[in-house]
């Protein structure tokens, strides 16, 4: 399993990604981290950053948990339907 790596050392890699020096694979190979892992953390911190997308994401999981909600009524509705009939 790979080992995690400590939040201010992320947030270190991220300052320098963000800098635009250098290629972002150079950047994950000096720092000794995989390329995919770096794009990760960039989405990640893009996403913290950015108020409009942190809502959506909270919008949408509130509408998944409506949803779920939902179709359980549905089912609770469909048993008593037929318990009555």
């Amino acid at each position: 399993m790979p080992k995690a790596f400590p939040e201010e050392f992320r947030r270190d890699v991220i300052a320098v990604a963000r800098k635009g020096e250098a290629p972002l694979t150079t950047i994950a190979k000096d720092f000794g981290v995989s390329p995919a892992a770096l794009h990760r953390w960039l989405k990640k911190a893009d996403e913290e950053d950015d108020p409009k997308t942190r809502a959506a994401k909270e919008e949408s999981a509130e509408l998944r948990e409506a949803k779920k909600r939902i179709k359980l009524l549905e089912q609770e509705a469909e048993v008593m339907r037929r318990a009555v009939a």
